[in-house]
């Protein structure tokens, strides 16, 4: 009979513990995928500590559905595999929500429609002053973005680089005719020294916004994500991360 009740005693702990992990989300551990030479959405500032709009609107969204995040930093072009290998469950990179990336994973909810992508050129360039101007030119991209396609589209000779930050010593060095890339970036570049030597040129393209991504078929984590946005757009989480990064939002 003692065997018995301790037996039963044990399959009530486990049973305890198993109910437990699956009730609270607490208990879930996301790990989010981001690449770490995209400020302001993604960046390692003087400190050495990982920081960006991305980050803190990640942890947010993860805190608000309950659960724990930890981050994985890795170059952008390597984001899409990883969450399609389960090597991580959540993109937070600024990733476009265009028709070739869902059909390899699912989107949430635009979360970013401020963005758009501009032309970069040396300050004593004077022949390079719109898209049209690209053709025939080097101009820098980062692998694996939409850039690419943009240059491509405006005939120019694509040279895709590992980071944003690699384009711009590339610009400076005038190997480079030109670089594409994200307004904000942009914008964030020339406030750190680079309108000292570097100028925007054209008129920005606009873009379909920025989405977090997961697993095609991780409808649960799609939704789960889409509430706590929503979530924290109603209770003004949202904007003060915006605010943060960006100033105050344009109603």
């Amino acid at each position: 009979m003692k065997r018995v009740l301790v037996a039963l005693l044990a399959i009530s702990m486990a049973a305890g513990v198993l109910t437990g992990c699956g009730s609270k989300g607490s208990d879930k551990t996301f790990t989010v995928g981001f690449d770490a030479e995209f400020p302001p959405y993604g960046y390692r500032d003087d400190n050495g500590e990982y920081v960006g709009f991305d980050l803190d609107l990640a942890e947010a969204v993860i805190k608000q559905m309950g659960s724990k995040m930890e981050f994985k930093s890795m170059g952008f072009d390597a984001l899409i595999p990883a969450v399609q290998s389960g090597q991580i469950d959540m993109i937070a990179s600024g990733l476009s929500a265009n028709p070739e990336r869902e059909k390899q994973v699912a989107f949430s909810d635009v979360y970013f429609d401020k963005n758009g992508f501009v032309i970069i050129v040396n300050k004593d360039n004077d022949s390079l002053k719109d898209w049209a101007d690209l053709e025939g030119k080097k101009v820098g991209a980062q692998v694996g973005t939409e850039p690419v396609k943009m240059i491509q589209e405006a005939k120019g000779e694509v040279k895709q680089l590992d980071s944003n930050a690699q384009a711009f010593m590339e610009l400076r060095a005038k190997t480079l005719d030109a670089f594409v890339v994200d307004q904000p970036v942009a914008m964030f570049y020339m406030k750190q020294g680079g309108s000292e030597d570097l100028k925007i040129v054209g008129t920005p393209k606009t873009d379909v916004g920025f989405v977090f991504a997961m697993k095609k078929e991780n409808k649960e984590l799609q939704a789960a994500v889409n509430k706590a946005l929503k979530e924290l757009k109603a209770n003004g989480e949202y904007d003060k991360i915006f605010e943060k990064w960006f100033g105050k939002a344009e109603k």
